[in-house]
């Protein structure tokens, strides 16, 4: 695949398996789920291709690297413009015949769905393009904001999801306040951080800081409705405390959001076990049913 800013980005489909022998009915043919994943992931990663596995099961599914990633080109900005990598996957799962898309991302990947969901809608659907607005201490974008954010990607037709499920993710940038995230922002921000980056963790990441800083997490949920929302998050995740996805939910508002709180569970995908995979996949059936024409 190409992103709209020329970036190469490697990605493999995979048709509906349906489990078990089963025929494939019309709603997994419809269906396609895109997969993206965590920070210093790939395609190939062993935890990416276990999730695949499952929602294969229940969809067909694109699993790809982000920039910077595996056999991609480019250079990660750490959930920046990462959001032009997902939304080339979502086109492409369109242009292969599947009417509808569930985004499902794990942590850096979880924040980039939350973004990708607020900012690429169904242009035709969208109706109501800047009727929410924010107040000054909810840290919402108001509705100018908002319809410049959606005008400024609506270049690729077809790149909107219609439901998005996240996992793991960070409500607000810039945290620190467990030691996994101090780590990361050293590997992120010096030169030998982003040395071992490279070489050992195998992810090639940009120099340049973020310039205007991207809407974060918390500021893109309450824009993603009317698309579904699902937020799933352990409590034993060893990055962001429970403060976090509980900042998502409220950031919603009554009933913009489903928040699953996984007893035992640590952090994205390598946590994510098969049960844990196929309930995710099932709600991603059951939040985008087929259409009566």
């Amino acid at each position: 695949m190409l992103t709209d800013d020329g970036v190469p980005v490697e990605a493999v489909y995979e048709p509906c398996t349906a489990g078990s022998g089963a025929p494939v009915d019309a709603a997994a043919e419809s269906l396609a789920i895109v997969v993206a994943h965590g920070f210093t992931g790939s395609a190939d990663r062993p935890a990416v291709r276990r999730a695949a596995r499952a929602f294969a099961q229940r969809a067909a599914v694109i699993t790809f690297s982000f920039r910077g990633h595996g056999r991609s080109g480019g250079r990660s900005t750490v959930g920046d413009r990462e959001v032009l990598d997902l939304a080339a996957a979502v086109a492409w799962a369109r242009e292969l015949g599947h009417a509808r898309v569930v985004t499902v991302g794990f942590s850096m990947g979880g924040s980039v769905v939350l973004r990708h969901g607020a900012l690429y809608t169904d242009v035709d659907a969208d109706t109501d393009t800047g009727t929410r607005t924010g107040t000054a201490d909810s840290g919402v974008p108001d509705a100018s904001v908002r319809v410049a954010a959606r005008e400024r990607h609506r270049g690729r037709t077809g790149a909107h999801s219609d439901a998005v499920v996240s996992v793991s993710a960070p409500a607000r940038w810039y945290y620190r306040g467990t030691a996994p995230m101090r780590r990361l922002h050293w590997v992120v921000t010096r030169p030998s951080g982003r040395l071992v980056g490279r070489y050992g963790l195998r992810t090639r990441i940009a120099t340049e800081e973020w310039n205007p800083v991207p809407l974060s997490p918390v500021q893109s949920v309450p824009l993603i409705a009317p698309a579904p929302l699902l937020l799933v998050h352990g409590d034993r995740d060893p990055y962001f405390p429970l403060d976090h996805p509980r900042m998502l939910a409220d950031a919603a508002g009554a009933g913009g959001a489903e928040l699953w709180l996984e007893r035992g569970m640590g952090h994205a995908e390598n946590a994510a076990d098969d049960a844990l995979l196929t309930r995710i996949a099932d709600w991603a059936v059951a939040a985008c049913p087929i259409m009566d024409n």
